[in-house]
């Protein structure tokens, strides 16, 4: 039997991310700022270095990061029923909202509204993901090795076109052998 207080828990999830789905455009990067607000500043779920930590595990994980974050944060907060609020919350707003426009667009044909709408929301979304990697950036970036490590990388994937995942891993690998070169440091 689930508490009163998991119950409550697991609506306030749901909500918090249905909120969140409905109204940001652009996917999940997008999604992080305000999943951030929410989950950290607002509700207190987690503080930012957890948060920031499981950005890194949530982008490591197949699936898009807004919902792959959604669901760890709810089970974290509440186990499996939370896990499952917190999906729902996420993902159902951008399903109703593609069937309604599925629907409109089977009717209408092509409109030049919505594609002047969604000129408008580009950038926008792209300010977005930028203000978020700004932020981060800031509040995770210690030391001049950090910006010279994230430089590096941004270059790599730009002009190289490395991917992501492989990026992410080898952040890790650098960042294991960073931690253990002062450890043995401190011996």
């Amino acid at each position: 039997m689930i508490s009163r207080e998991k119950i409550k828990l697991c609506i306030g999830l749901f909500w918090t991310f249905f909120r969140i789905g409905a109204f940001t455009f652009g996917g999940g990067f997008a999604m992080i700022p305000l999943i951030e607000r929410d989950v950290v500043e607002k509700r207190k779920w987690m503080g930012y270095e957890e948060f920031i930590d499981m950005l890194a595990v949530t982008q490591c994980s197949p699936g898009p990061v807004a919902v792959n974050s959604a669901v760890f944060i709810g089970y974290k907060l509440c186990g499996i029923p939370g896990a499952v609020a917190s999906l729902l919350g996420v993902t159902l707003p951008s399903f109703i909202i593609i069937l309604l426009l599925a629907l409109f667009l089977a009717k209408q044909g092509k409109q030049v509204v919505l594609e002047r709408f969604f000129d408008g929301v580009r950038p926008a979304v792209v300010a977005l993901i930028l203000g978020a990697g700004i932020k981060m950036g800031q509040k995770s970036l210690r030391g001049t090795s950090d910006y010279i490590v994230g430089a590096i990388a941004l270059l790599l994937l730009i002009f190289l076109g490395i991917h992501p995942i492989v990026m992410i891993i080898s952040g890790a690998i650098l960042g294991i052998i960073r931690q253990n070169r002062s450890v043995r440091e401190e011996r």
